[in-house]
């Protein structure tokens, strides 16, 4: 390599200041935002741009027949257990969200990313490239919060304890240029240790008391115990309580309103295995997690242990079913509605038809527990709206797609005005796409110019991975792949 300058050393001094000068060159480039995630740092906190929206593709279990796998796709806003992904903020009209990334030259090494949409201009930065994440199991997305300063959290799950996790904060409030990484503690026996792993990581601001939050642990002692922990200032965390831990475990979903908290869980029975999940619960808690009770009103004593225990919201063990969990909110008066999906089988096909999208309202004296509509995999994910008027609504990918009995399909809005009783599409947001789209996700607070957000993946084979969301009357958007300019106004999806 020529230099457009000459350098004549006259001493070991010169050469050595010329040395220092290169160094600190390097540095100085190193510190500016990078353009591409092509060459990655080996620190755990990368902070670099990217020059576009790439999401992950990711499969789970190769399952032999022609649908390839028990579950894949563009899962960059995976998994249901996982929340939240997206957040508004009125101060500054932005909604903040991040999701599984990767590289330009592989759709599955995951790269945490952040990044926020601007409801002033219409227009989205080059996001962040927070953290690489050094697997490609999609388990380990991340999710958002947001606290009363404004500063942006970025929780970095992990999946089962093979693999370490993390919790970032924003250098500055509303601003995703840097993040810092936080060294969280947690009580244990009495101590403050480090706190380096979770799994299903949900997490939660509650305006004026700081973070709740609801996660997994993995052999503790259930392959898959449920857990809650709250924090003031998001650094030192409560003793970890144990939820529930009924043969080999759970999956959660939970909500928070006001100071009201709860949370929705199927168990893994013993004699099935992990594959297998059945029953509906549900608990909460109005004192930041000093208390739970039953949706009735019953006072629990945690961890919950037996099968048959006051909080079963219904007994579909009992009818042969396997349960999904995909949503969970509560209206305006604090009332519980939760949305799940129920099959007869793990595997993905026909056989396990009919696949029902369900919700289970509590009324104030027992669940009420309606059906939707029906999709064609066990995996097909979306989120269900409360809105303030008392409309009911779901975003989901429930029409069949072009990889049909994969997880996913075509985007379509679904809207009830009583209470679930009855539903009507209210239309199709995707069509005729190459790739079925999968796992709608609903922003807190969201607005309705930025009403959810999902990403697209080819349901049997591995491929590009296209991230978009839409507004409440269903205008589909699409994040740029590749930039050119540090913001872009997205595109419409033409249909």
């Amino acid at each position: 390599m020529q230099s457009s300058f000459y350098i004549r050393f006259r001493s070991t001094a010169s050469l050595m200041t010329l040395f220092v000068a290169i160094a600190a060159f390097s540095v100085s480039v190193y510190a500016k935002p990078a353009k591409s995630a092509s060459t990655l740092s080996s620190a755990i906190t990368i902070n670099a741009k990217d020059d576009g929206y790439r999401g992950i593709w990711y499969m789970n279990q190769p399952s032999g027949d022609e649908y390839v796998y028990k579950y894949s796709g563009g899962l960059g806003t995976y998994c249901a257990k996982h929340k939240p992904f997206a957040i508004y903020c009125d101060k500054v009209q932005k909604t903040f969200f991040c999701y599984g990334g990767t590289t330009k030259n592989s759709n599955r090494k995951l790269l945490h990313m952040v990044s926020y949409y601007d409801h002033q201009t219409g227009m989205v930065p080059r996001p962040t490239i927070l953290l690489d994440k050094k697997t490609g199991d999609a388990h380990d997305n991340p999710v958002i919060s947001v606290d009363d300063k404004g500063y942006v959290w970025i929780f970095s799950t992990s999946h089962g304890t093979s693999r370490p996790s993390y919790i970032h904060r924003s250098k500055k409030p509303y601003d995703i240029s840097e993040f810092e990484l936080v060294k969280a503690t947690k009580i244990e026996k009495g101590e403050e240790v480090p706190m380096t792993n979770f799994s299903y990581m949900q997490a939660w601001h509650i305006p004026g008391n700081g973070f709740v939050c609801f996660f997994t642990r993995y052999n503790y002692p259930a392959d898959r115990t449920i857990c809650f922990m709250s924090s003031l200032d998001g650094v030192k965390w409560s003793k970890w309580l144990r939820l529930a831990a009924i043969h080999k475990g759970h999956y959660q979903i939970s909500a928070v309103r006001k100071n009201k908290a709860g949370t929705a869980f199927n168990y893994h029975p013993d004699k099935k295995g992990l594959n297998w999940r059945t029953n509906l619960y549900f608990i909460q808690t109005t004192d930041l997690g000093k208390t739970w009770r039953s949706a009735d009103g019953q006072k629990l004593k945690l961890p919950l242990a037996a099968v048959n225990n006051p909080a079963l919201v219904h007994d579909y063990q009992a009818q042969g079913l396997n349960v999904y969990l995909k949503d969970i909110r509560f209206d305006k008066k604090g009332i519980p509605v939760i949305l799940f999906l129920t099959s007869k089988g793990y595997e993905s096909g026909p056989k396990n038809n009919p696949r029902k999208w369900t919700t289970a309202h509590w009324t104030g004296q027992k669940w009420r527990i309606r059906e939707a509509f029906v999709s064609d995999n066990n995996y097909d994910m979306g989120s269900l709206y409360i809105e303030e008027d008392g409309t009911w609504r779901i975003i989901a990918p429930a029409e069949t797609g072009p990889q049909p009995y994969n997880p996913g399909g075509e985007m379509a809005m679904w809207i009830s005005k009583d209470l679930g009783s009855t539903w009507e599409q209210a239309g199709e947001l995707t069509k005729d796409s190459p790739r079925n789209h999968t796992y709608a996700r609903c922003p807190v607070n969201a607005h309705p110019d930025f009403y959810a957000l999902w990403a697209d993946g080819h349901g049997r084979k591995p491929s590009k991975s296209i991230l978009y969301f839409c507004d409440k009357q269903g205008n589909v958007r699409i994040l740029p792949r590749e930039m050119t300019d540090d913001f872009v106004k997205p595109k419409v999806l033409i249909q």
